[in-house]
């Protein structure tokens, strides 16, 4: 018996980084029991953080998140854009199609299925400059709505990515956000406690992020599901909807990256791809490829001034409700994307990483809400209350779109298992970001941790929802953007340093 115990305990902890692993549960814990049991306080001290965030670092945000999209493109396009993301001689592990289905299920797909209706039209009957629901007004939104899904949070995502694989795989240092800082502090960095602190933040951030983003997902879902159904729409569904989404996640999770994720990822991009096509074809096609084109000369052109929105906005609360919230959202969320990004990049080029990462799911989402954003403003402009619907429950407004549309009883069933599928496959790559993070960087983490950290991220959404405390623990995960981001400033200069390296030692 004594024997069987240690064995299981030996299974367990195989690979795993303790420090990390404890450290991470307990803190998450914490934030669980403070935002779920003590419901206002912590709602008080979250929102008075982000507030707080907003009002004071906002300018900050702004800066440095244009600080990165020109030191991507700088990446991409200077002289170290042929170097390998691993020996010289490595081939990528994925295909190009594998490798896009997983990078953009795991980024922010899932994002643009829940705001790819109710933004432009929030931003359409709530603009910033404009006077609401007007010509103009149509502009700003599909402008503002490229601006804050588009190039500023893929590059900030890349910045995490690029490094950790280029030390990954070119310097076989583990796979754990730690290892970006080793070329500014060496050995300190990997053995000491400061890393095991940015390993922490990285995987409370992560798993925080993820939780709160399957509780609001599983809210989207029994919204879609009671439209077509007689479905209750309560939290005890909710839960249970919950379940099912995190019982298949870990079943993905504990069969790895390329039976599990990838297949995963590949279905979920056709779901999306096929739902994208239909009201593309059966909605105002040529409105909607007027928008396209238009809103995209729009974004490169105010691109300057909306980077520096500062400099230029009279309306603060806009700014601190939108720009810097999704900036925030972005960097706290850089962990998890950029290290998944990371793990299935080996044998890219930087300049290959950078070209598919920054500009083709870019493109894809520019794309997305201006077939989903677009149809909703026409069919607002011609008499519909779609805005009525996104100001009363924003989860249901692809729902409500499509109800408008022909063959509405298939596409809201088709929409809803697309969404399902997406949180599917944001759970599952953030429970593996989690397992490969606690487990010391190790790119094959220990099976019981994936079941560990997979079913924690179901149960943290599951707990939270049913206390209320989702939005607490979302505006403290957002709050944790301000350290992160100083992070990624010392990631930009590590990885710098060390191709400078690198490359004098390859022309000795």
């Amino acid at each position: 018996m004594e024997k069987t115990l240690s064995n299981f305990w030996e299974k367990i902890t195989a690979r795993m980084e303790p420090a990390v692993f404890f450290g991470s549960a307990f803190v998450v814990v914490v934030f669980c029991i403070f935002g779920g049991f003590f419901t206002d306080t912590s709602a008080d001290v979250f929102e008075t953080a982000q507030k707080w965030v907003s009002t004071n670092l906002g300018s900050y945000y702004m800066v440095i998140t244009s600080g990165f999209l020109l030191f991507t493109i700088w990446l991409g396009l200077g002289p170290y854009r042929n170097v390998k993301l691993g020996p010289p001689d490595s081939k990528p592990d994925y295909s190009t199609f594998s490798w896009l289905c997983m990078l953009f299920s795991a980024g922010m797909g899932v994002g643009i299925v829940f705001w790819g209706v109710a933004e432009p039209i929030t931003h359409y009957t709530s603009p910033p400059f404009a006077q609401a629901e007007t010509q103009e007004a149509m502009g700003e939104a599909m402008r503002y709505s490229f601006f804050h899904w588009g190039l500023h949070p893929w590059a900030i995502y890349i910045i995490l990515g690029v490094a950790l694989s280029y030390f990954h795989f070119r310097h076989k240092l583990p796979l754990a956000p730690r290892a970006i800082l080793y070329p500014l502090f060496g050995r300190k960095i990997m053995e000491g406690g400061a890393g095991h602190a940015i390993d922490i933040l990285c995987v409370v951030g992560t798993l925080l992020g993820v939780s709160t983003s399957l509780g609001l997902g599983a809210m989207q879902v029994n919204s879609g599901m009671s439209s077509f159904s007689d479905l209750p729409t309560d939290k005890m569904t909710q839960i249970s909807l919950i379940g099912i989404i995190t019982l298949i996640a870990t079943i993905s999770v504990v069969v790895g990256l390329k039976q599990g994720i990838r297949r995963l990822s590949q279905f979920n991009l056709i779901l999306t791809l096929v739902l994208l096509l239909f009201v593309f074809v059966v909605g105002p096609t040529w409105f909607i490829l007027q928008v396209f084109s238009t809103s995209l000369v729009e974004y490169f052109q105010y691109l300057p001034q909306m980077s520096l929105f500062d400099s230029f906005s009279e309306d603060s609360d806009w700014q601190a409700t939108w720009t810097y919230y999704y900036w925030g959202w972005w960097i706290s969320w850089s962990p998890f994307v950029g290290i998944f990004i990371a793990r299935i990049s080996k044998g890219r080029t930087i300049g290959e990483f950078v070209f598919y990462v920054l500009l083709l799911p870019s493109v894809f989402t520019f794309f997305w809400f201006s077939t989903f954003g677009g149809t909703a403003l026409h069919a607002q402009m011609n008499g519909s209350e779609i805005a009525q619907v996104v100001d009363n429950d924003v989860g249901f407004s692809l729902h409500a779109l499509l109800q408008d549309l022909p063959l509405a009883s298939i596409t809201l069933i088709w929409a809803t298992l697309a969404i399902m599928v997406f949180f599917i496959t944001s759970s599952d790559s953030g429970s593996f970001v989690d397992d490969m993070v606690t487990s010391g960087g190790h790119p094959n983490p220990a099976k019981p941790q994936r079941v560990f950290w997979a079913v924690s991220e179901g149960a943290v959404a599951a707990t939270l929802l049913f206390v209320g405390g989702l939005s607490a623990i979302q505006n403290a995960s957002i709050s944790m953007g301000a350290v992160m981001s100083l992070v990624l400033v010392l990631a930009c200069f590590a990885l710098i340093k060390a191709l400078r390296k690198d490359q004098g030692k390859d022309q000795k």
